[in-house]
């Protein structure tokens, strides 16, 4: 071989090697004429906001004006669903693509911990980790090794690790540490200390008195106009509407004012102005956004991690820490231009984990290496109808913050949905579609169904490897969290 061969090959080699550390921006791998065709996308997560606690999900005595706008700009869904009734499983389910029960973190971080038990009852709730692990591959981190600039703002409370636990540390099980180029606001905090400067949070600075939600979606403008050059991940986790309530005085005083001269049944006017309070800042994410011209190419997902604490849920069950529909069913928005038709609403379910999948197809990601648990639902998006899944599952063997709850598992197939209750080794059944308030149990009516459920519940947490409650006598355990 001449040296004019060799010059060429050794040429080539080198060009090869050295390529992928030119890979960002718009001139990232496989071309750029393909990432040019990937959307921006913005995921906005809410904390404790209910399946009706928005203006267009029939909520008449709050104003959402930002929200609607989404919903009237792209789709609502109707029977949208958390992974968990509480935050922490379905924070890890959207990062991850799995299910609580699979990823086995299935309680609050920082709640009751694993293998707590009442002390007037025979039943320790489930072993369940604590924080993400590193060893998991998070959404972001695909995002970002496809040339994403990947940003986190807000809530995180995947990071939480005991004292003396050893390494990990906390502060290394956060946002930067999990695929996001950028970090703000987000550690093991599962409420803001406060909504108002000084926020004493670790990832924030103190800078102005701003109201939480303002200052996040300014700083979700800045990293946006940033990083407008190339796809960007805005992961927008708000603390809102997370109990200490706070608000601005002025929303306060309306809230106040409607619910004396209009008479309404409203409990909590600061909770409500708490809901129009991050109404605001999503208008405020969503008009810069538009200003710098990114709106045609940005996929926009709106929606909550659980059910509701301090909201009248009627027509729903019960509420946060609830695997009755009070709990679990939340709202979600996407508007994605070109794909999803504006006004339009489906009543399909779906679940968290299908947010992931969903995002992963719309960034033109290669097949996934592990297993996941969710749906892509752009031909839902699309209307295409050519979609189907044979059921929708959850799990929750933990006592929630309040105790209140039963520990259970739960089945939706179609519109029938059964929840099995660990204490008693009983289920009760519904048909969501004649009682989407839970009040008739059919499960004595309708045993062949119940029995069939049942089998496919067990069959679904013997495949994840669920961590079950057991049985041991009362008072056997330390409860210290």
């Amino acid at each position: 071989m001449n040296n004019s061969i060799l010059k060429i090959l050794y040429l080539w080699i080198l060009l090869w090697n050295i390529g992928p550390l030119f890979s960002h921006g718009e001139d990232m791998s496989p071309s750029s004429n393909e990432a040019t065709n990937r959307p921006n996308i913005i995921l906005i997560m809410a904390d404790d906001l209910g399946w009706k606690d928005l203006h267009c999900y029939g909520n008449s005595m709050v104003d959402t004006p930002a929200i609607d706008q989404l919903a009237k700009s792209g789709m609502r869904f109707t029977d949208a669903y958390s992974a968990s009734p509480v935050c922490t499983p379905t924070r890890a389910a959207l990062m991850t693509g799995q299910s609580p029960a699979r990823l086995q973190i299935t309680n609050h971080a920082g709640g009751h911990p694993p293998e707590f038990q009442l002390p007037e009852t025979d039943l320790k709730s489930a072993a369940w980790t604590r924080h993400l692990p590193l060893a998991q591959v998070t959404l972001a981190e695909h995002l970002q090794e496809a040339g994403y600039a990947t940003g986190f703002f807000g809530k995180w409370h995947l990071s939480h690790r005991p004292r003396g636990a050893g390494e990990p540390t906390e502060p290394m099980l956060r946002p930067q540490h999990q695929g996001f180029d950028v970090n703000v606001g987000g550690c093991d905090f599962g409420g803001p200390p406060s909504y108002f400067a000084p926020y004493k949070n670790p990832e924030m600075d103190d800078d102005g008195n701003a109201y939480l939600p303002d200052r996040l979606a300014e700083d979700c403008v800045t990293f946006i106009r940033d990083h407008q050059q190339q796809p960007f991940f805005v992961c927008w986790w708000n603390y809102s509407v997370h109990y200490p309530f706070q608000a601005p005085d002025s929303l306060v005083r309306k809230y106040e004012d409607r619910k004396r001269t209009r008479d309404l049944e409203l409990r909590n006017p600061t909770y409500t102005a708490m809901i129009e309070g991050m109404d605001r800042s999503v208008g405020h994410l969503m008009k810069a956004v538009n200003a710098m011209g990114l709106d045609n190419n940005t996929l926009v997902i709106f929606t909550s991690d659980n059910g509701p604490f301090a909201a009248d849920v009627r027509p729903l069950r019960a509420e946060k820490g609830h695997l009755y529909e009070g709990g679990i069913r939340v709202p979600l928005i996407v508007r994605w231009p070109g794909v999803t038709t504006p006004q339009t609403i489906c009543n399909t379910p779906v679940i968290t984990m299908d947010l992931f999948q969903t995002i992963y197809a719309a960034a033109k990601l290669p097949p996934q290496p592990v297993k996941t648990d969710g749906m892509n639902i752009e031909p839902l998006l699309k209307g295409t109808g050519n979609w189907t899944r044979e059921a929708l599952f959850f799990h929750y063997p933990n006592y929630a913050f309040h105790k209140k709850n039963r520990l259970g598992s739960a089945i939706r197939v179609g519109n029938y949905k059964l929840v099995h209750f660990y204490d008693d080794g009983k289920s009760e059944l519904y048909n969501l579609s004649e009682d989407i308030g839970e009040t008739n149990n059919l499960a004595t009516i309708e045993p062949q169904r119940t029995v069939r459920m049942e089998h496919q519940l067990k069959d679904w947490l013997d495949e994840t490897k669920a961590q079950r409650p057991v049985r041991v006598p009362p008072e056997t355990s330390n409860n210290q969290p």
